[in-house]
């Protein structure tokens, strides 16, 4: 409607919603507390306020927001709320200055600032994929959640204490330690640039609850094994993770190395799989030979996966690559739940390598174990050959196992360990 067809104040919400702009913009009085109703030749509107500053003669005007973002009952608690400064001899202008310029105080006080640019500074130094990944999944679900907000000069010893507490409720033990850690690092980190004087997050190892005696990942025997790889051969898991899963029973991997591998790292023409010490728990660089079955499987998966980085992306989550429990749910759905997982493939494969007489130093460096004493400082052996004939007898067992080895399969096996 034109502003010329205005019967009366204060202006209904029908007249407000239906104003119509003019070529130059105009203020309509809306009736009460010196508000005005302000449309533009664009056809943007907003609420303005007729005032005086404090100790001054001449007339102002201060913007309440635009509408219909602001509502003519916000706007007219706004005006209350602008009356009222006055009255006190307040700056309505300077007031909202303030406040603004607190906000911003606020945000760059925040813990959520301080643990961002801490976060920040494990990428510039080269920290792993696999850390950073578990870094900001405790971050962005335990932390931040609870304390992110805050200014980093009132966490509490009581909110650090609570972050642990309700991961440790889970049952997730490893993972509290690892917050704990954490926590002190970022209050070290604020510290250290003059943000806080204080780190409430120290001590917390003294009230942390006992972990549970760790047992040995759930494994298998030669003997059980045929079994569970002819259920493997018929699982119904996708391609992605059944995959990963065989890849993991064959080379005797850390499913963590296996999830994070990309193709870059390979060269199959050298059935060779060059593990960067970025995603190593050693954090040293590992030569993975390759079975021809290996091989196969892979350069099957590439016709999938193989224009992206990685060979197990995920499908959607905040990880770039398939979850730590994917492996272990494909043996868990083909009837291996609490019997076999990933890292029970490793027990599995150095249970069998030892007990058909492979050296242990080339079944150790396989399983990429660190060496100890001065074996770590002098003996820089990687057994690359030795192990590419050990891990093809290993694979070529496996199959053997799976199709039910016969006595002549097995003296011929048997005659290729050293």
């Amino acid at each position: 409607m034109k502003r010329s067809e205005i019967k009366r104040r204060p202006l209904a919400d029908t007249v407000l919603a239906s104003l119509e702009p003019e070529q130059k913009e105009y203020r309509e009085a809306y009736g009460v507390d010196r508000l005005y109703f302000a449309v533009s030749p664009s056809g943007r509107k907003r609420w303005d306020m007729r005032y005086k500053k404090p100790g001054a003669d001449t007339w102002s005007w201060l913007g309440l927001g635009s509408y219909p973002d602001v509502s003519a009952k916000k706007a007219r608690v706004e005006a209350v709320k602008v009356l009222d400064l006055l009255d006190r001899g307040i700056d309505p202008v300077a007031e909202k200055a303030a406040a603004r310029d607190a906000k911003k105080q606020a945000v760059a006080n925040s813990f959520r600032n301080s643990a961002e640019a801490w976060y920040q500074k494990k990428i510039d130094d080269g920290r792993a994929e696999k850390t950073l990944v578990g870094i900001r999944y405790c971050l962005d679900n335990d932390v931040l959640p609870a304390i992110g907000a805050k200014p980093i000069t009132d966490v509490t010893r009581a909110d650090c204490a609570k972050i642990q507490a309700s991961i440790e409720k889970r049952g997730a033990h490893n993972t509290a330690e690892k917050a704990r850690t954490w926590l002190n690092q970022i209050f070290g980190w604020a510290i250290a640039h003059g943000r806080t004087e204080n780190n409430p997050a120290s001590n917390l190892r003294d009230i942390a609850a006992r972990a549970p005696a760790e047992k040995q990942y759930p494994h298998l025997m030669e003997a059980e094994l045929p079994e569970f790889l002819q259920a493997l051969r018929q699982s119904p898991s996708r391609m992605i993770a059944l995959t990963a899963a065989w890849m993991v029973v064959r080379t005797a991997s850390r499913p963590g190395m296996v999830r994070f591998a990309e193709w870059n790292q390979f060269d199959f023409d050298a059935k060779l799989w060059s593990v960067p010490a970025a995603i190593m728990k050693m954090s040293r660089d590992h030569l993975v030979p390759l079975p021809d079955t290996v091989v196969t499987d892979l350069l099957e998966l590439r016709r999938l996966t193989g224009r992206g980085r990685y060979l197990f992306p995920s499908s959607g989550s905040k990880c770039p690559v398939i979850s730590d429990a994917t492996i272990n749910k494909v043996f868990a759905l083909v009837g291996y739940k609490g019997k076999m997982t990933g890292h029970g493939a490793r027990h599995t494969c150095k249970t069998l390598l030892s007990e058909h007489g492979w050296p242990d130093a080339w079944s150790e460096m396989q399983l990429a174990h660190k060496k100890v004493g001065l074996r770590e400082v002098y003996d820089k052996a990687a057994y690359l050959e030795q192990r590419r004939v050990m891990m093809q007898w290993y694979s070529d067992y496996i199959d053997a196992l799976e199709a039910g080895i016969t006595e002549e399969a097995a003296a011929e096996l048997k005659a290729r360990v050293p």
